[in-house]
């Protein structure tokens, strides 16, 4: 076979060129620690650590976004740690109003005394993060939640929840609006509230019970007046009447009354204490939601009223009683939205804890589809290195070989 000096050329050339490549590829995965410099070499490998790559930024994103919910729900339940206690130092403080040796005067001034707390409790409310967005207004971040009134406060914000993606298939809420923590307080023992004619007032010493649900089967959600007549006998015999004011039919009649002693109907009951005057009402309506600041409020004014004689410590024991247990409704709310939230910021870490066990996963896949033997490569190296210098030194013998050397 003819063997020309060009085609030995160029063998020799491209066999040089191809080494000196090889040559250069491993050095270039030596210096960056890559097994594969470009999709070609292992199209697989290089499709999944794009997967993988990808699902480490989702993961990243999520850490984030844990962080900042973190941070919202911890401001809040900051928040709302101090708000339950000021309202535990209003509920003390309405059952100290209750002592009978306090004058007018002495409770005067608890009142101005609550007027501070109530001030102190909207300024709580209307709280805001750290870059200056309330945490109670719902949707309306930057709108005021609450705006102060003659009966309370006024809610400007939305009903909405902030809710952040905190993991694959989790979205956590980072806020409660204003008005299911303040405003959405339940009145009463929850079902019916009791209470005390106030337009016009009574003149008796009763006093009536909170009260309790015997069949709620039975229970009508509607409302209902007690009124008590004082008959002209000698002895005076008390009796009361119970009206179901919504449909206007008589529920009891004449019923004799004795001071403490239950009165039920339609699956409630409650008690009426002390000495009720001819005509005085009692009213029993279903519960409703109130503002807290509504119920402050309320208290405020109570203790602001007279309470010589009698029937004036009746009508703020009437009254006392309304707002402890709306306090109570109150406290109770505030701390199921805490408890809430603190579960929330329980299950953040545990979504933590899962996230970095899964970036763990996530770069050990992508080390063994991407990361070089260097053990390996360097032998490879060695290897390459030796041939290439073995291939330019035989293509220098080669290119030097020549009949007319041999020639005189």
């Amino acid at each position: 076979m003819r063997v020309s000096t060009n085609g030995i050329f160029e063998v020799g050339i491209n066999q040089v060129g191809t080494l000196q490549a090889n040559l250069a590829r491993t050095q270039l995965q030596l210096s960056t620690g890559r097994r594969n410099i470009t999709a070609a070499d292992d199209p697989i490998a290089s499709a999944r650590a794009l997967e993988v790559i990808q699902s480490q930024s989702v993961n990243e994103q999520f850490v984030t976004n844990r962080l900042n919910a973190k941070s919202s729900l911890s401001q809040a339940e900051i928040a709302l740690a101090a708000a339950t206690t000021l309202l535990q130092d209003v509920k003390t403080i309405a059952i100290n109003a209750g002592n009978g040796g306090l004058s007018d005067s002495d409770r005067a001034s608890l009142a101005t005394d609550l007027r501070g707390r109530l001030d102190d409790l909207l300024g709580l409310a209307n709280a805001q993060d750290g870059v200056g967005n309330y945490l109670f207004s719902g949707f309306k971040s930057t709108t005021l939640p609450f705006i102060k009134t003659a009966t309370g406060a006024q809610y400007q914000g939305d009903q909405g929840q902030r809710i952040l993606q905190v993991g694959t298939s989790r979205q956590i809420p980072v806020s409660d609006s204003g008005n299911s923590i303040f405003e959405g307080n339940i009145t009463g023992n929850g079902t019916f509230v009791t209470a005390a004619n106030q337009a016009p007032p009574n003149r008796g010493s009763g006093i009536i019970s909170i009260g309790s649900v015997t069949n709620a089967a039975q229970l009508t959600g509607e409302n209902y007046s007690i009124t008590f007549a004082i008959s002209a006998t000698q002895p005076p015999q008390t009796t009361f009447d119970v009206v179901n004011t919504t449909t206007n039919t008589p529920v009891l009649t004449g019923s004799p009354f004795v001071a403490g002693q239950p009165i039920a109907f339609d699956g409630l009951q409650f008690d009426i204490s002390g000495t009720p005057a001819n005509g005085d009402v009692f009213t029993v309506e279903p519960s409703q939601k109130q503002s807290i600041f509504t119920t402050l409020t309320s208290l405020i004014n109570a203790l602001g009223q007279p309470a010589s004689g009698s029937t004036g410590q009746a009508n703020l024991t009437n009254a006392l009683n309304t707002a402890n247990a709306n306090l109570n409704n109150a406290l109770d709310n505030m701390l199921s939205v805490r408890s809430t939230m603190g579960s929330h910021l329980r299950e953040l870490d545990y979504l933590d804890s899962s996230g970095e066990d899964l970036d763990i996963q996530y770069k050990q896949t992508l080390s063994d589809l991407q990361d070089l033997d260097y053990t390996k490569a360097l032998s490879n190296f060695a290897q390459q290195q030796t041939t290439l210098e073995a291939a330019q030194r035989s293509y220098v013998k080669i290119a030097g070989l020549s009949l007319f050397n041999y020639l005189s």
